[in-house]
């Protein structure tokens, strides 16, 4: 799944092999995962991406691992452990911009899949037919996010998004004379530029 090459492991965890070997080896050095008498942390590792990189339910993982639904369920929440517990090393401190700010940045929304009751389908469904939560992310040139609104349901259009985002008390700031590059989903504006 992983080993064969990194073709096989990207369309299986979404990562390259050192990647994955890099992150398996932090999470058993500094994170308190390890081997246990019948799982490397290579696969427990291993496990714990593929769930998330298909958002796979544990019956699907039981039958491509060959383990119990019990051992499965262990095993993932021995990795999220061992993540939660690096999450200063994962996760970035946000920079505040500041006022004076003239550093172009690069603004965007995406789409997260989730998995929502039938019954609430309807509002969460994209234009593409997908059921998502829509994100609105900002960057610096140097790819370093610097404001993230999260949550809208995945019919929402990207202007509504980035209209609330920009009316809320400590939402996203616009600094006079600089600008935002956004994609087509935007408008031109004070402040913002499609490209």
């Amino acid at each position: 799944m992983v080993y064969q090459s990194d073709i096989t492991s990207v369309v299986n965890i979404r990562m390259s092999t050192p990647a994955f070997s890099k992150l398996s080896k932090l999470l058993e050095t500094r994170g308190g995962l390890r081997n246990s008498k019948h799982m490397l942390v290579d696969e427990q590792v291993a496990m714990f991406l593929h769930t998330l990189s298909h958002s796979e339910k544990n019956i699907i993982i039981v039958n491509r691992f060959q383990r119990s639904g019990e051992t499965i369920s262990r095993y993932f929440k021995l990795v999220l452990d061992a993540v939660c517990r690096l999450h200063k090393e994962f996760y970035k401190t946000p920079v505040q911009v500041l006022d004076n700010e003239t550093d172009e940045r690069a603004l965007d929304g995406t789409y997260i899949k989730v998995r929502v009751p039938t019954c609430d389908h309807k509002p969460y469904r994209t234009r593409k037919g997908e059921i998502s939560t829509d994100v609105l992310r900002v960057c610096t040139r140097d790819l370093m996010f610097s404001y993230v609104f999260a949550g809208w349901v995945g019919s929402t259009t990207d202007n509504r998004v980035l209209r609330e985002a920009i009316s809320r008390p400590n939402g996203l700031k616009i600094t006079h004379g600089s600008y935002y590059l956004c994609d087509a989903g935007y408008t031109n504006g004070d402040g913002f530029q499609t490209l």
